[in-house]
């Protein structure tokens, strides 16, 4: 999914950056993609999503876990830890600035 994401953010960029209309077209873009991010239906969706993907996460760790054990390297196991640790602390957002809400 990440990948579309930024295959289309590239085509929009590029297809801003090589159009001939000028600014009056870059403008109607801008107000565009500003209007369909602030869709409440699209932003729903997207929240919906996101929420569905860390569910997800949940049960593939889980699944991961039980089959790996404890063969998994000290290493990576203490990264796990430590990224466990610090996002049950209270944090309210992930490194992208989004919350839960």
């Amino acid at each position: 999914m990440r990948y579309k994401l930024t295959f289309v953010v590239g085509l929009g960029l590029g297809y801003v950056l090589g159009t001939r209309a000028g600014r009056e077209r870059y403008e109607q873009l801008k107000k565009s993609a500003r209007q369909v991010a602030q869709n409440p239906a699209v932003r729903n969706t997207a929240e919906t999503a996101a929420q569905q993907g860390r569910q997800y996460a949940g049960k593939a760790y889980h699944a991961v876990s039980d089959k790996v054990g404890d063969r998994m390297p000290e290493s990576v196991a203490g990264r796990v830890r430590s990224l466990r640790d610090r996002n049950s602390n209270g944090a309210s957002g992930d490194d992208w600035g989004t919350s839960n809400t």
